[in-house]
């Protein structure tokens, strides 16, 4: 394993940062030129890229859609509309082949008719009135940042004098038809350090958005605060919810005279309210009355008895060495579990019915897939939405009603072929002994071939199988294997997956990483020169790691969106909301277990690299593009085989549409084949 070289204190690449500076412009389209002109030229690129933008466009996907009221709403983006259609229908009209579908917004229109490069960004509705009335957000070019307008549904137009909310990172919710809670940037003072809303207002339809009155304001440090109004009829309740870092966050409920009444919760726990349930999801070990329940576990309370004291709590899930839960979903009158067993689906419906809860099975899931609620309607009625997929298996929708049968609504098509493929889960022993699993797709028999292995290890998020027709066609299908890691740091084995590589654990991520790296090799199913890796943001991250403390291992790596600079991380954009992940550069101890694990800093002369590809977006205003920026220079500057591209728009997942997305994935697919397949 490469050692740590001492990087001089003075940043020589700063003037990267400068994100729309007209220098760094340069600089960029310089680098975008050079591997435009690498990687787009072959009949494979052109192949990829058509083939990936078939599978982005195919009219026979699955439109994915979620229940408000009498209808069911979806956003398509095809070839005919890259910007998009906000569009709704009725289950009756769903459940044909060719739906009639009535469109709400198109957003290609409006960006063409305003001369906006709009993307969607979502629409939060009024459930009083039949959702009548929305909040719609639209960002210039997929940017985290969005401008917020009234929109009527009924009339297909925005609302004339509505609200509206100029652009910003901004949290909205209604309380009633005359009255929503915003938090936004009112000018200087008015945000977090990490870029987000510090003061939640009140604001009444026809007032000044600078007259809105305060109803909380936190400390610059906090990430976020916001409110929202439960719209559960018989149950309307107000609630301001402060978010002090990614792991720690309190829950207020504000009464009708404004006066603001903690729920004693941990802290780090996930809060749930419905209805009159109370729902805790432990992060952390919780001795309450008389009782010490462990991190993952599920506790429910009744909420009002809860807020008076009250602490008689009833275990709903409690997690074993196996089995985690990922998440929990409310329809009107039951409560729907998703665990994960190994990295593998299992689920559950509860009903609370004479001071018990009930257990019982969900209907429609099938065995030997992956399948996850998503959508229920936690207000009407106990109807669920569940996709069932695999790494070879296409999607496949289903609808239910809870104590019913589940019938199957849609089946996506199949974008390759899966003969001779075969998913696998193997588990590799990290560096202290800990199992780290990771599934294997491609051909049953080893064959030391191209293998592309990604991984993310942060933020407790779970890599579960699903089926990809971009990399089954573009890998798969090409001959390529594919492996995904589930690194510590993610929430495949619950809350103390996650903390265990947290901060100065952080190590742990990149150890179990590594081990699945030897043992692919170990097991003869690829070599280091032909083993590719690639990953986002913090999987980014992840990726400046290997390159510059495990080069021996890879034969080339991509990193997308990435962090790099860990030592300023915290300075761009919203990387101080990260903080209780990463640990505080500014602290000297906590610097000490970073500075290994900084990319940017580590970079060395002394080293053979394999060759990399960084990518980003000038849009993406979460993770600032100055990371991969400088990164770049820096390896440039030491000799290394480096290759750079930037879209103009994209925000964090780097793309606007398909078009955007198929010239993303067709660049890192061809880097990976010239790299590997040699």
């Amino acid at each position: 394993m490469s050692q740590p070289q001492e990087a001089p204190d003075e940043d020589p690449y700063r003037w990267l940062e400068d994100v729309t500076g007209l220098a760094a412009l340069d600089w960029v389209r310089d680098r975008n030129a050079e591997t435009v002109g690498e990687l787009t030229g072959s009949s494979r690129f052109q192949d990829l890229r058509a083939e990936i933008r078939e599978v982005l466009d195919a009219d026979d996907r699955i439109p994915f859609v979620y229940r408000l009221g009498g209808y069911l709403y979806n956003f398509w983006q095809d070839a005919a509309h890259p910007r998009g259609l906000w569009r709704r229908t009725t289950l009756e009209e769903y459940r044909r082949a060719q739906p009639d579908w009535d469109v709400l917004l198109d957003v290609d229109a409006l960006a063409a008719e305003e001369g906006e490069n709009w993307v969607w960004q979502g629409a939060n509705a009024l459930r009083a009135g039949g959702y009548r009335l929305a909040l719609v957000e639209l960002s210039r070019g997929g940017a985290d940042a969005s401008v917020v307008r009234e929109f009527d549904v009924q009339e297909r137009r925005f609302v004339d004098g509505g609200f509206a909310v100029p652009e910003a990172k901004t949290q909205v919710s209604w309380i009633d038809a005359d009255r929503i809670y915003v938090g936004t940037d009112f000018g200087p003072g008015s945000l977090t350090s990490s870029g987000y809303p510090r003061v939640v207002r009140q604001w009444r339809r026809g007032a000044p958005l600078a007259e809105a009155a305060v109803v909380y304001e936190g400390t610059p440090a906090d990430v976020l605060i916001g409110a929202y109004h439960d719209q559960a009829e018989g149950f309307e309740r107000d609630f301001v919810i402060r978010r002090i870092d990614s792991l720690r966050c309190e829950w207020w409920l504000r009464t009708d005279s404004g006066d603001l009444v903690r729920v004693e919760a941990p802290d780090d726990a996930s809060v749930d309210i419905h209805r009159e349930w109370l729902l805790l999801l432990l992060r952390s070990p919780w001795t309450v009355g008389g009782a010490t329940h462990r991190a993952g576990t599920l506790l429910a309370a009744r909420f009002d008895a809860f807020l008076a004291g009250d602490r008689e709590l009833t275990v709903l899930f409690e997690p074993d060495e196996h089995t985690s839960l990922s998440s929990h979903l409310w329809t009107r009158d039951h409560l729907i579990l998703n665990m994960l067993r190994d990295v593998r689906s299992q689920l559950a419906v509860l009903t609370p019915a004479d001071g018990q809860w009930r257990r019982a099975a969900l209907a429609g899931v099938p065995e030997f897939a992956h399948t996850e609620v998503v959508d229920t309607d936690p207000y009407d009625s106990d109807e669920y939405l569940l996709v069932s997929s695999g790494f070879t298996q296409p999607g496949t929708l289903r609808r239910g009603e809870v104590g019913g049968e589940a019938e199957i609504l849609r089946q996506a098509p199949a974008f390759f072929d899966p003969a001779g493929l075969s998913a696998r889960q193997f588990f590799a022993t990290s560096a202290d002994g800990a199992a780290v699993p990771y599934f294997v797709i491609g051909p049953d028999q080893p064959s030391a071939g191209p293998t592309w292995l990604t991984g993310y290890g942060g933020f407790e998020i779970s890599l579960t199988p699903s089926y990809s027709g971009v990399i089954g066609r573009g890998w798969l299908a090409r001959g390529g294997t594919y492996v995904v890691a589930n690194l510590r740091g993610g929430g495949e084995y619950g809350p103390q997956w996650h903390l265990s590589a947290i901060k100065e654990h952080r190590h742990r991520v990149y150890e179990d990483f590594a081990a699945v790296a030897a043992d692919l090799v170990r097991r003869g199913i690829t070599t280091p020169a032909r083993l590719g890796i690639e990953g986002a943001s913090n999987g980014g991250l992840l990726m400046g790691v290997m390159l510059t403390r495990y080069p021996q291992l890879f034969g080339a790596i991509v990193g997308q969106v990435p962090l790099l600079d860990m030592r300023r991380y915290h300075e761009l954009l919203a990387g101080a909301s990260w903080m209780a992940e990463y640990g505080d550069p500014r602290e000297p101890e906590q610097w000490s277990y970073l500075r290994p694990f900084s990319p940017y800093h580590n970079v060395s002369a002394g080293h053979e690299y394999p060759p990399v590809l960084l990518m980003t977006s000038t849009r993406d205003d979460r993770v600032h593009p100055g990371h991969a920026r400088k990164m770049v220079a820096r390896l440039r500057e030491h000799g290394h085989d480096v290759s750079y591209y930037e879209n103009i728009e994209g925000g964090h997942g780097a793309a606007a549409d398909n078009e955007q997305r198929a010239l993303k994935w067709a660049l890192v697919l061809e880097f990976l084949w010239q790299k590997l397949a040699s």
